[in-house]
């Protein structure tokens, strides 16, 4: 199941989007004491780049909304190694429930 979409919003201008409340954790996210919101998986883009991606560090932008995550920039590959990495979590009961269980470990604030 794809949850995320790359698209083109103006010339080499990219926005990767999710509609937040719509993937197969959503419940799952709740059950750990979150909000399936935009702001939620800003979190969790947050924090896959600086565990698992650091080579994508500074390369977009994020601009999450309460029903909407976004990450957007011109780095296409970027946005598109995010996105696969959000699919991969977004699709994964087990691997959301590790990933919130490090983040809350370590202090992380997903803000949501």
């Amino acid at each position: 199941m794809t949850v995320l979409k790359l698209v083109e919003t103006t010339e080499r201008q990219l926005s990767l989007l999710l509609n937040a409340g719509t993937t197969p954790v959503d419940a799952v996210i709740e059950e750990l004491g979150h909000e399936p919101n935009g702001y939620f998986w800003e979190g969790v883009a947050r924090w896959l780049v600086s565990t698992e991606a650091r080579k994508l560090d500074g390369r977009f932008d994020y601009d999450p909304e309460g029903d909407m995550f976004c990450a957007h920039g011109t780095d296409r590959a970027a946005l598109e190694g995010l996105g696969e990495l959000m699919e991969q979590v977004a699709g994964d009961a087990d691997r959301m429930r590790r990933l919130v269980a490090a983040a809350d470990a370590d202090g992380f604030d997903f803000d949501d």
